[in-house]
């Protein structure tokens, strides 16, 4: 594949550094309460919160690259694919912005230890809406993960169905 038909190497490379915080901070999540009272689980709920901050910063480097310099491709798929793809991916950057902001959320209203070094303030002692704000993270976490692997998952049908060169699009070139 030529390069004028893959993506640039910052596009590619922010695209999997994303799905690669996705997919650890949702699996830090899942396991955050394992760990005992104390400095083990304010360490696992700081990984946690460090990967969604990194995730913040990627997220923007990633809309500002897009909206400018970043290589721009043909559509892929014809109508009605392309409509659908379009959608899922306007879908995963929505959900994870305001996945990000809740997250945030949830950290302030808790008043969360980060590393022993400092405490967010804890904005909130509405516990019914530091719940909701956490039972709302907790859904988008899943949604996000289920669209993202619906996404992987057309991806594989273009690579191994269709035989179009889409993920290769996707993939750096081996130097």
């Amino acid at each position: 594949m030529q390069d004028s038909q893959r993506y640039d190497r910052r596009t590619i490379a922010l695209h999997w550094v994303t799905a690669m915080l996705v997919v650890l901070s949702w699996g830090s999540a899942q396991v955050i309460d394992w760990f005992p009272r104390g400095w083990p689980r304010v360490d696992a709920r700081s990984t946690h919160i460090t990967m969604g901050v990194i995730l913040v910063g990627v997220i923007v480097a990633r809309i500002a690259h897009r909206l400018g310099s970043g290589r721009k491709l043909p559509p892929a798929d014809r109508q009605p694919l392309q409509s659908v793809a379009r959608a899922t991916h306007y879908a995963l950057y929505g959900l994870l912005i305001a996945q990000l902001a809740l997250g945030l959320a949830f950290a302030w209203s808790r008043g969360d230890n980060i590393w022993n070094l400092f405490s967010l303030p804890g904005a909130s002692a509405d516990k019914t809406f530091r719940d909701t704000v956490g039972e709302l993270h907790a859904v988008v976490a899943n949604v996000i993960l289920i669209l993202a692997g619906v996404h992987a998952a057309a991806a594989l049908v273009h690579h191994y169905l269709w035989h179009d060169g889409v993920l290769r699009r996707m993939l750096s070139e081996k130097r």
